[in-house]
């Protein structure tokens, strides 16, 4: 209830609609995370009860923050500060090269905090939602994933930001959300989902363009469009897609700056 809460709280004061429609939704994503041995949580206690959690996805080689949450009567109390503390505190532990997360544009305090502790803003984002687009990209065909692309699709994110996100990736080829679009006769991209928490990589814009075209929805409040992209959003908000919020990407440690074309996830 705690995470429902203060996004609910902290949206609507800015009037924005809330990431999560109902307190059951961030209950079952909370028991999804709380369940996952690859991911890190913890919680703060006040007089007895517990007022906050954090949780570190440990899945992939660079670490992702959140969701980061306070219950809203015991704001201001240095909470959500030591709750980042700790996190970093398992950073460290486990080497990592880096560690990011994504926070809402208009809520400037967490923008203050996660600065004061040397986060650096690394990607302007729009969170974009609307009706599926049933578009196809000539020559660029989207699929569903299976476990035999992992290699070719590690092989693109290696490409596109460094790294592999291949925990992820996993997880998605067995909950059957990932697809991967093929060109020229091989995988050129891929996503775990088109939506908050699904992340894509693509050689161009036009493997992007292909996935989310694709797609049957755009789960949860959206996808995630860097808009410094201008190619891309034009390509969205031309199809009739809506930016619902804006949203930052922020980095601490390794940061390789995106070779090609691509979408984080809401954990980065």
């Amino acid at each position: 209830m705690i995470c429902f809460e203060a996004f609910k709280t902290i949206s609507e004061a800015h009037n924005f609609t809330p990431d999560f429609p109902s307190a059951d939704v961030a209950i079952g994503l909370l028991t999804w995370m709380l369940s996952h041995p690859a991911f890190y949580s913890v919680v703060a206690e006040l007089d007895g009860r517990i007022v906050g959690s954090n949780f570190l996805d440990e899945r992939s080689p660079i670490a992702g923050v959140g969701p980061l949450t306070v219950d809203p009567a015991v704001q201001n109390k240095a909470i959500g500060r030591q709750l980042m503390q700790d996190v970093h505190k398992r950073v460290a532990e486990r080497n990592f090269a880096g560690v990011r997360l994504i926070q809402s544009g208009f809520h400037t305090r967490s923008l203050s905090l996660y600065a004061k502790l040397g986060y650096e803003v690394r990607e302007p984002l729009a969170c974009m939602q609307g009706p599926s687009l049933n578009v196809t990209i000539p020559s660029y065909t989207v699929r569903t994933a299976v476990e035999s692309d992992l290699e070719a699709c590690n092989r693109v994110c290696r490409q596109v930001h460094g790294h592999d996100r291949g925990g992820e990736l996993v997880d998605a080829i067995k909950q059957g959300s990932a697809t991967v679009v093929e060109h020229g006769g091989r995988v050129t991209g891929y996503a775990t989902i088109i939506g908050f928490f699904g992340h894509a990589v693509g050689e161009t814009n036009r493997e992007i363009e292909a996935l989310i075209g694709a797609a049957k929805e755009f789960a949860g409040p959206g996808f995630l469009l860097p808009t410094r992209n201008g190619e891309l959003f034009r390509w969205c908000l031309q199809r009739g897609l809506r930016v619902t919020q804006p949203m930052t990407l922020m980095s601490l440690g390794l940061y390789n700056e995106p070779a090609d074309a691509f979408l984080p996830s809401i954990l980065y």
